[in-house]
């Protein structure tokens, strides 16, 4: 009777962990594979043997209390230990398997990850993947996330940091469009042309075409007919034809390949921070971490030549 408690009080102090670091049952309870009543249930048993409220509930929003708040810290780090346990025992096995979760932004998880998998998963098998897709920052550790792919060098003393690859800045045009309008030698002559631009919805600020002429790097604004907020959507009016615009090569490379796309003033082209994989330091010693750490690295050397 005493070890079916504490087996009790456990899985409440996991739920409740999830849950505050989520802001939700129902995304707790999918992190953890669960339903949310066996989420909701598990807290609330909880809170009745401490004799606490540990979340403020409304229709829209869960809270913690500050009563929450002073146990959530302990009960993270309780959720880490079970997780390093398991991942112990996890190396102990050898072989990748498991279910391995991912975050990245849309555009990496679009274009670089997800048409990766196939190929990972034909030679890891035993591997399930959760690829969690949101251009929002996220605390890796404190949502479960085995590996994040995200852009720039990051230093988190609680990360292990891979860099993939840089991340390069180019223009691209489709065939027809170049053959009817010509391909520009110079970024001065872009004047001349139909360009395609990104709005960052973050800010509304138009993005600020960068290129690298000798030893200097110069920033043009082009007079863009089509402005669009979202990368995908670049892409997509390129390849129509609708003229000249920059992206990052990983996300163009396919489009190279299949000949949609052609590189426009490739030689004046920029590198921008890098792409970089972490993971949580107690995910060290997981076979199916290290497989994918060197599978996407693999895959970026193949984008970068």
């Amino acid at each position: 009777m005493k070890e079916q408690i504490g087996v009790e009080r456990l899985t409440g102090l996991i739920a409740f962990a999830r849950a505050g670091s989520l802001g939700s049952f129902t995304a707790a309870a999918r992190s953890l594979s669960i339903s949310p009543s066996a989420v909701s249930k598990s807290v609330q048993r909880l809170e009745q043997r401490l004799g606490v409220s540990l979340f403020t509930r409304t229709t829209r929003a869960l809270t913690l209390t500050s009563e929450g708040r002073e146990l959530h810290h302990r009960a993270i780090k309780l959720l880490q230990d079970a997780e390093e346990i398991e991942q112990v025992a996890t190396a102990v096995r050898a072989e990748p398997s498991g279910t391995l979760r991912i975050a990245a932004s849309l555009p990496i998880g679009i274009h670089l990850i997800a048409p990766s998998l196939p190929a990972f998963r034909a030679a890891h098998p035993k591997v399930t993947i959760d690829l969690r897709l949101d251009d929002h920052f996220v605390d890796i550790v404190e949502q479960g996330i085995d590996i994040a792919v995200r852009i720039g060098d990051l230093a988190d003393s609680r990360l292990l940091s891979r860099r993939m690859m840089p991340l390069r800045l180019c223009a691209y045009a489709s065939p027809a469009y170049l053959t009817a309008r010509g391909t520009p030698s110079h970024p001065d002559e872009l004047q001349g042309h139909e360009t395609v631009n990104l709005r960052y919805k973050s800010s509304g600020q138009t993005f600020r075409w960068p290129f690298r002429i000798g030893d200097r790097q110069i920033e043009i604004l082009p007079a863009s007919a089509v402005v669009v907020d979202a990368s995908e959507a670049v892409i997509a009016a390129l390849v129509a034809g609708g003229g000249i615009g920059i992206c990052a090569s990983f996300m163009a490379a396919p489009y190279v390949v299949r000949g949609e796309l052609l590189p426009v003033l490739a030689e004046y082209g920029v590198e921008r921070h890098a792409i970089t994989a972490l993971s949580p330091e107690n995910r060290r010693m997981n076979p199916a971490v290290r497989a994918f750490f060197d599978h996407l690295q693999a895959v970026s050397r193949r984008i970068a030549r």
